[in-house]
């Protein structure tokens, strides 16, 4: 089995439709991915920031070049988001921002 690395988003709804607890989640599991800087205050990777959908939604946005550097952090994302039955919404590369 082979899994395509790819950007993508991880939703705060189950495949069931129901919203994901905690309310922070999204920035928790950011957390984890965070460091500090110089500066001593905490700086989110620019490969995995919280965010929110259109309909209001928190999400957590995960760049595929996370796999380059670190591919057992881009495994654990995504095996949370399995673990937890929540959504993920594949980003197309072509009209991505990421």
């Amino acid at each position: 089995m082979t899994t395509k690395i790819q950007s993508f988003v991880i939703v705060g709804v189950t495949r069931e439709g129901k919203k994901f607890r905690p309310s922070d989640w999204a920035d928790r599991l950011c957390g984890i991915m965070s460091a500090f800087g110089a500066d001593n205050r905490m700086r989110y990777s620019p490969y995995v920031r919280p965010g929110c959908t259109l309909t209001g939604d928190k999400s957590v946005v995960v760049d595929a070049r996370l796999y380059d550097i670190e591919p057992l952090a881009y495994k654990f994302l995504v095996n949370f988001a399995d673990d937890n039955n929540l959504t993920i919404d594949p980003i197309d590369p072509e009209h991505s921002a990421v």
